[in-house]
């Protein structure tokens, strides 16, 4: 079995378009807070942490009602369709808001495209699994986080080339700009995928070459269609087993840690520069930009990797990466050229872990929940980003800016051990249909 990459790039189309909007988002908005509503800190910081509090509510809701939605266009395009539109239009409202200068129009438009953010974010995620045999579920991640990292670049080359000089320049190109591939990539999604067909098509696929444990089971003891599918709706209708729900709960807790120690070093970084190793300007942007395209170019290997090894075995592979880097930074009292190999690794080992930690949790929920723990999935990584700018932040301010490196490594040494104790959503090896197949390099 080979993953369909023509297939998996248009479903990363919805990605994309969800990566662009948050680049703008993180780097404009502030700016506009700030330099035309005159806001201070305090105030522009718990405006810029509302997204992650409406995702704790917004993405395991929307999540689960993607679940339980089936119309002509599938369970998970009537979400996207509609939350890019609304998104879409908030979203153009905001440099119009800014340009008037008027603050509660743009409160007002900043939350509805929160809220319609929020509403599409679990359901177009939650499509990659419904449209994918399970074991190939890695690599098409790899392929989705790829996607979404050329929106993202898209959205800073615009940001370059769009936004002009001066404390108040005239952000409507730009969003426009971004606004134009949200609707274009929705758009050939739409066209080009027809939800239903692929999900029969990969589920067939999956009784051939023995997709899910449940699938494989159903094939086994049935003796006809109609006793498959009556298997397999047995086989959704169960509850999560004790021991799988333990393997879930020990993940889930895996991703708030190592979400707490990654987002506090990004955040914090630049600052953390300047004060130890007496940085000036933007040299501290090198370090970031080298771990980002290190992670780009490891993610589609990353995929291929964790199908032979597993995935389990490929992020506490990453895991060790990122802590003995977080380690070796510590001891570095200054700036040196190192630091960038060092960051590197650290990029690579991040997409060790964000490859493989989605479709591990996708694994051990049943096909009925996957939008609803594709949303879990979100609220602890969300959470862990509300949490550790707080803690991180007291650390920095009233012990010593030399706790954030050690911070990061302790947060990443539990994460370790509870990963350890995952038991299931690995990926299996494929049987081969002959010995000459054992010779065949997927691609």
């Amino acid at each position: 079995m080979k993953l369909n990459y023509k297939r998996t790039f248009l479903v990363g189309l919805a990605f994309m378009s969800i990566c662009a909007f948050w680049q703008t988002y993180d780097n404009i908005i502030p700016l506009i807070l700030q330099n035309t509503f005159g806001l201070g800190e305090t105030v522009t910081g718990a405006l810029m942490a509302a997204d992650n509090v409406l995702a704790l509510f917004l993405l395991p809701v929307f999540g689960a009602f993607s679940d339980k939605v089936d119309t002509r266009f599938g369970k998970r395009m009537p979400f996207i369709v509609v939350g890019t539109v609304l998104a879409v239009i908030f979203y153009l409202l905001l440099p119009m808001a800014d340009g008037k200068a008027n603050l509660v129009l743009f409160l007002v438009a900043l939350f509805g495209a929160l809220v319609s953010m929020g509403l599409y974010r679990s359901p177009a995620v939650a499509l990659m699994p419904d449209v994918t045999p399970a074991p190939l579920r890695s690599k098409a991640n790899a392929v989705i986080n790829l996607m979404g990292a050329v929106g993202g670049v898209y959205a800073l080359i615009m940001i370059k080339l769009l936004v002009g000089k001066g404390e108040t320049p005239d952000y409507m190109p730009l969003f426009v700009s971004v606004a134009a591939l949200m609707v274009v990539c929705v758009g050939v999604l739409v066209i080009t995928i027809n939800e239903r067909k692929v999900k029969a098509l990969v589920a067939e696929e999956e009784k051939v070459f023995g997709g899910r444990e449940a699938g494989d089971k159903a094939s086994a003891n049935a003796s006809s269609a109609e006793t498959e599918a009556d298997a397999s709706a047995d086989t959704t209708a169960k509850t999560m087993p004790a021991d799988v729900k333990r393997s879930m709960l020990f993940l889930l807790a895996s991703v708030f840690l190592w979400f707490t120690a990654y987002n506090a070093v990004t955040t914090a970084f630049s600052r953390y520069t300047k004060v130890v190793w007496k940085l000036e300007g933007g040299g501290f942007a090198n370090c970031l930009m080298v771990a980002t395209v290190a992670a780009i170019l490891s993610y589609l290997p990353i995929g291929m990797i964790s199908s032979k090894i597993g995935r389990k075995k490929t992020i506490l592979g990453g895991i060790v990466l990122m802590t003995l880097c977080y380690l070796a930074a510590f001891f570095c009292p200054t700036y040196q050229s190192w630091i960038n190999i060092a960051f590197a690794v650290i990029g690579v080992g991040w997409a060790a872990i964000s490859v493989n930690s989605y479709p591990m949790v996708v694994e051990m929920s049943k096909e009925g929940d996957i939008g609803k723990y594709t949303g879990t999935y979100y609220t602890f990584s969300m959470a862990a980003q509300i949490f550790t700018p707080i803690l991180s932040g007291f650390l920095l301010e009233y012990v010593s800016y030399k706790t954030l490196f050690p911070y990061a490594f302790v947060f990443m040494i539990i994460a370790f051990l509870t990963m350890t104790q995952v038991r299931h959503g690995d990926s299996k090896p494929m049987k081969k249909e002959s010995i000459l197949e054992n010779f065949d390099v997927e691609d």
